[in-house]
């Protein structure tokens, strides 16, 4: 049996990881993200070109959160030299919706006639470019790019009609990551 769980992430040339404290900070071509990471029992270290994760301690919930913090890590990296993008689709059939980018929110108007714009948040640093018929969502940060994909499918959500013959809404396509 191991007497450790260990995870060890390859850090690519171009990025930079330091941690100070519990504060991940992962540096590359594409811009900066920084994490706070701690959970009892679990070391992150950082050695030459590696960033190893591990814990002496041999539950269940530790080596859960060994893969969790390896997995939070890649993404980090992958965001910084890659980054992740989200391609949804505009669909009416009934009214024309506009959209914009004002700020950090994506306004949507005339979605089923509506007379009032709907509005959905956009996260960290992550850019929304919207055109008549897709919305693109790119950005460093995964969870941040998701969020606020998931934020501008559900303020299209219907729920008043049947959403077999009103089929209108901004839908996730496709993940480019």
């Amino acid at each position: 049996m191991a007497t450790e769980i260990k995870k060890v992430i390859e850090i690519p040339d171009g990025v930079t990881v330091t941690l100070q404290d519990k504060l991940l900070t992962v540096s590359g071509p594409k811009g900066k993200n920084e994490r706070s990471f701690w959970y009892p029992g679990i070391k992150i270290e950082i050695v030459d070109s590696e960033v190893i994760v591990d814990s002496k301690v041999l539950k269940k919930t530790q080596k859960a959160m060994v893969g969790t913090f390896a997995s939070h890590i890649n993404n980090m990296i992958k965001g910084v030299t890659e980054g992740f993008e989200y391609r949804m689709k505009v669909v009416y059939s009934h009214f024309p919706m506009q959209l914009k980018v004002e700020g950090k929110q994506l306004m949507v108007n005339n979605f089923l006639g509506e007379k009032k714009a709907r509005s959905a948040n956009i996260l960290g640093d992550t850019s929304v470019k919207a055109t008549a018929d897709e919305v693109i969502v790119t950005g460093i940060n995964k969870e941040d790019v998701g969020q606020t994909a998931a934020n501008i499918e559900q303020i299209t959500r219907i729920k008043a009609f049947d959403p077999r013959v009103f089929q209108d809404g901004i839908y996730i396509v496709e993940k480019i990551m």
